[in-house]
């Protein structure tokens, strides 16, 4: 059974790899914050022989996919794009010029696997796993691809903004 000692040396050791870990996923501070001392937490209250950093470093990456499971679609997007609700509130937003810009972008701008996955998640509404099973990849690779598409996507827009 890990001790609350044993468990003190973890947080100490592992904490900052588990913190960036849950900010590269969750990308919001306080949130990423409990996620890890949530994970941590579990340990104090499990009967667990001991835990390695891999065990850790999983436990963040699946408490902060549950995290991002439980927020509804508006919130993804606003978190997401980090804007303001009353950005988000316009009936108009986005219209039709900005979707114009999208879809050039993702057409021109991206790889054809980028674009795919793009498509699969955005315009069928496809799980991370469902995308995965489709195009033969890993869950990991989706994200990777759509994380650049976005980075894209921000870049494009700062351009025009």
């Amino acid at each position: 059974m890990t001790t609350k000692n044993d468990i003190e040396q973890l947080f100490k050791r592992h904490y900052p790899d588990m913190y960036r870990l849950a900010m590269m996923i969750i990308r919001d501070k306080e949130t990423a914050r409990d996620i890890v001392h949530d994970v941590f937490e579990s340990l104090l209250n499990s009967d667990m022989k001991s835990a390695t950093i891999a065990y850790l470093l999983k436990a963040v990456r699946n408490r902060c996919i549950n995290h991002v499971r439980t927020l509804s679609t508006r919130e993804r997007i606003r978190e997401l794009y980090a804007l303001s609700e009353s950005e988000i509130a316009d009936e108009d937003w986005p219209d039709d010029e900005v979707i114009a810009v999208i879809r050039s972008t993702v057409d021109s701008d991206m790889s054809e696997s980028c674009r795919r996955v793009v498509k699969l998640r955005f315009t069928y509404g496809k799980s991370y796993k469902e995308i995965a099973d489709t195009l033969g990849i890993s869950e990991v690779a989706v994200y990777k691809n759509l994380r650049h598409a976005i980075d894209i996507l921000r870049k494009k827009f700062s351009q025009n903004g």
